[in-house]
């Protein structure tokens, strides 16, 4: 939440200049309040799981949030009931002439896979589509990200010779974009690929920035400069146990898996997990939602440009 100062305060000009958001007396007192609408998108197969690990890092702000969650209708979920999806899970055509302050589309297991072949793509561009008009701010989290770039810009994915697997370092580049404040220089992020986009191909998109990158990872955090569009390649908002819980599944299942990097104590899984991203994950959440959504979404959601 802004700092709320006297008009022409001498100390706002430093004050911007290090990043800190503050509001003068006048526009303070003319804001409307109400609550915040978010899209989840929900594309995991663990959605329970999935649904709580958005719920936590959305929740951890003063700002009063209502979550919609949204499924795919052309797709047939296995690991949930039917029971739970209709439920607490609306579709496309339920929702059509709603708006929203802000919609986050989540990862999916089908990265090896061309988005052509995936059976949701045609409902998934229609959900996109409707996100242009009816949505202020997206954000699009690993696999949702690669795909939103691949149908707004035509930017594809390509596959990794290893997967990227583990707890990562990364640097901001851009300290001064508002998704940024308060982040430490340096700060760690769980990924979970088997592909990538080119930082080439992003560069050739001028009104797309990178605004944190990995040297191990690669591209974390992209944004538009006006945060209509939100792209995280890792998955900050994982818990504790998620990627052991991965390692440990494919295990199980005889897949080859290596051991998540930095994740366990000395790379051992004996050993305890270090969590290390959950309070950049709740600063990630908090600034999207307050910089990009609450401070810039009209009061009247019909007035969305």
């Amino acid at each position: 939440m802004p700092l709320v100062i006297p008009n022409k305060l001498p100390a706002a000009d430093i004050l911007k200049k290090e990043n800190i958001f503050t509001m003068e007396h006048t526009r303070a007192i003319t804001q409307d309040i109400r609550p915040i609408k978010i899209l989840v998108v929900n594309l995991m197969p663990t959605k329970v799981a999935t649904e709580t690990q958005l719920a936590r890092v959305l929740a951890n702000t003063p700002l009063q949030t209502e979550l919609t969650l949204l499924r795919m209708d052309s797709h047939d979920s296995q690991n949930i009931t039917q029971d739970h999806l209709n439920t607490f899970y609306r579709t496309l055509p339920e929702i059509k002439n709603e708006r929203f302050d802000g919609m986050i589309l989540t990862g999916a297991p089908v990265e090896t896979m061309s988005f052509e072949e995936v059976d949701y793509w045609p409902e998934l561009c229609e959900m996109l589509e409707f996100s242009k008009k009816n949505v202020y701010s997206n954000m699009y989290i690993c696999w949702g990200a690669q795909a939103a770039l691949y149908y707004h810009y035509g930017i594809n994915k390509y596959p990794l010779d290893g997967k990227v697997f583990g707890v990562f370092e990364h640097k901001v580049v851009r300290p001064y974009n508002p998704l940024m404040r308060g982040f430490d220089e340096v700060f760690y992020a769980p990924h979970s690929r088997n592909t990538y986009v080119k930082k080439e191909d992003v560069l050739k998109h001028p009104e797309i920035r990178i605004l944190a990158e990995s040297d191990e990872a690669g591209m974390h955090i992209l944004a538009t400069d006006n945060g209509r569009q939100i792209f995280i390649f890792g998955h900050q908002e994982y818990d504790k146990e998620t990627l052991g819980l991965e390692y440990y599944r494919d295990l199980q299942k005889d897949i080859p898996i290596e051991v998540p990097k930095n994740y366990f104590k000395n790379d051992d899984p004996g050993s305890e997990v270090l969590f290390r991203w959950r309070s950049h994950a709740s600063l990630l959440y908090s600034n999207w939602l307050n910089y990009y959504v609450y401070q810039e979404t009209p009061y009247d959601l019909g007035q969305l440009e």
